[in-house]
């Protein structure tokens, strides 16, 4: 099994990444995320892995943390949750928000999420009861932003981006710009990420 890959980016086609390791070109999964931690293309980076081998193909799923590997293949053990499910729901939901959601049995959250349905949520909030630590939520993810990032945030939220996009595009707009130019610079990051 492929556990680790560390090489320099070549591409990034969400959501998948080509990561040159040694001369030979891996085609990686990632969730988004993964995606919006990756540094510039041409930069070293390294992904913990997920191999999966059928039949007809073989996929490779890359992570930026040990927690999120962890928590991908705790959601492909569960019965009609196949690795692009899992990719969607890491996609769409943070690790410690789906941590949060499943201690909360807040179903809600998780048909949030594209492909997911209110049968799919129950059985994973019911499957996943036990197996994650509510309590495990990093102290970073809970700090409150500033009034003028919370501004640029509601405003991305209400053009139709999710949480995860939108607070990507605000960790690259400066500090000194106003709520209308944060939105603008955004907006300029999201469409050329998309």
């Amino acid at each position: 099994m492929i556990g680790r890959l560390t090489g320099v980016l070549l591409e990034k086609h969400p959501p998948q990444v080509l990561l040159d390791v040694q001369g030979v070109g891996y085609e990686i999964d990632v969730p988004m995320s993964t995606f919006y931690e990756l540094p510039a293309l041409g930069a070293q980076v390294t992904l913990y892995t997920h191999l999966v081998i059928r039949e007809d193909l073989h996929l490779l799923f890359g992570f930026a943390t040990e927690s999120e590997r962890q928590t991908f293949r705790q959601l492909i053990k569960i019965s009609g949750v196949g690795a692009r499910t899992a990719l969607a729901i890491l996609s769409g939901l943070s690790v410690p928000d789906l941590h949060r959601a499943v201690g909360a049995q807040d179903s809600a959250r998780l048909i949030k999420v594209p492909g997911i349905g209110k049968k799919t949520a129950e059985r994973l909030l019911l499957e996943l009861r036990d197996k994650l630590d509510s309590a495990a939520i990093s102290p970073d993810q809970t700090h409150a932003a500033p009034t003028q990032d919370s501004d640029i945030l509601n405003a991305l939220l209400s053009l139709g981006y999710n949480d995860r996009e939108a607070g990507w595009a605000i960790k690259q707009i400066s500090s000194t710009a106003t709520v209308s130019e944060g939105i603008r610079h955004a907006l300029q990051l999201l469409s050329k990420e998309r």
